[in-house]
């Protein structure tokens, strides 16, 4: 029994423990981390190369002739027509929706306001449309005979048959577009952000067919873009809700702290979202800074508004240097409001625009004027 007992501890001591099965050394299993990673991250980088690279394409290729151009598909363009459609009906104000061939294709226009009273053209910013005036439509529409144009480059009911590829094509499009709405002269052309920007190309190679500009917060024209700007912006290319989600919140950020003001920022997200899904990507005309001797050229009364808040580039320079090069041109710095200055300080905006355009139809019927002031600030403390 003793020896038994001995030969059993003895066996107990003796017997060696194996490594547990499936355990890997820690460097194998890093390694091993790092390779699925570095290839997942491989792999991601030559998706979106090879998808950027498709976008290129598509914007580059002859323009189609397909019965759905310019959107993505038949079933697409149904989809948007039928959004659009739905999202039109909050158009605070009665209206008549024209179409006006020019050789650049068709072009969609909203129309309100009295006949009678003095045309002012609504150009929108980029990647957006007509309905994006939604906000300012209505105090506007009292004193003038708006024009709520969907870009003919751009999303919207406006079908391009021809790719824009120089400011001054956008320059023959909107002369073709104001003689088509019977608009010869006399006009006021305003514009927000990428529509400013075609505002002040037009203001400065047309000048005969203007009465007035007003350029509120535009994409360049007086100062390059912010490096943050162009960086976030990008991402809107990333084909995920959460990247323009993302950049709208950050540009619009005034208009996001109020839930009223919030609303209009989804809605307007959502158009962003179901255009990016149902359009063929496009590439839009490059916005320029307008040099000095430019912006000394521009003769006709034009109005400058930006925020305080602006993102898109340091709103106090942008001022300093209108000042500086530029004083015949008005400006309008707006407290508590950035890029989304037309949303959130609508009734704001739209009293100073209708005082300027007053102030300008009596220059032009030759009646005087008081003299102007170098810089308003709105609203004042």
């Amino acid at each position: 029994m003793n020896e038994d007992t001995d030969r059993r501890f003895s066996t107990d001591d003796t017997t060696e423990k194996t490594p547990e099965k499936g355990k890997k050394p820690l460097l194998k299993r890093i390694l091993k981390y790092c390779f699925f990673g570095c290839g997942t991250i491989v792999l991601i980088f030559a998706c979106i190369v090879v998808w950027i690279g498709s976008l290129v394409h598509s914007a580059t290729s002859e323009v189609s002739t397909e019965s759905f151009h310019p959107y993505k598909s038949e079933k697409k363009q149904q989809k948007y027509l039928d959004y659009y459609a739905e999202r039109e009906a909050s158009w605070p104000i009665a209206f008549e929706n024209r179409r006006v061939e020019t050789s650049f294709g068709q072009t969609f226009v909203k129309v309100s306001g009295n006949p009678n009273s003095p045309p002012l053209v609504l150009l929108p910013g980029g990647n957006a449309t007509s309905l994006m005036w939604t906000p300012i439509i209505e105090p506007l529409s009292q004193s003038c005979r708006t024009y709520a144009v969907d870009n003919i480059y751009d999303y919207g009911l406006s079908v391009y048959s021809k790719r824009l590829k120089t400011p001054d094509d956008y320059v023959v499009w909107l002369d073709e577009l104001l003689t088509g709405l019977n608009l010869e002269d006399d006009v006021n052309l305003m514009g927000l952000s990428y529509g400013g920007w075609i505002t002040s190309q037009y203001a400065l190679n047309r000048p005969e067919r203007l009465q007035s500009a007003v350029l509120l917060a535009p994409a360049a024209t007086v100062l390059w873009f912010e490096s943050e700007f162009l960086m976030r912006g990008a991402s809107i290319l990333i084909p995920h809700r959460h990247f323009a989600k993302s950049v709208m919140y950050w540009a619009l950020e005034d208009a996001v702290k109020d839930p009223e003001t919030r609303a209009f920022v989804d809605l307007f997200l959502d158009d962003l979202w179901m255009a990016l899904k149902c359009f063929k990507f496009k590439q839009l005309v490059n916005p320029t800074v307008l040099t000095d001797e430019e912006l000394r050229s521009i003769e006709i009364p034009t109005l400058f508004l930006t925020g305080e808040n602006e993102k898109i580039y340091p709103p106090r320079q942008a001022l300093e240097r209108l000042a500086r090069v530029a004083p015949q041109i008005e400006t309008t710095l707006i407290r508590g409001a950035g890029h989304d200055l037309a949303l959130v300080k609508a009734d704001v905006v739209a009293q100073r625009i209708l005082e300027f355009l007053a102030a300008s139809a009596s220059v032009g019927s030759g009646a005087e004027t008081d003299d102007k002031e170098p810089l308003k600030v709105l609203p004042e403390s």
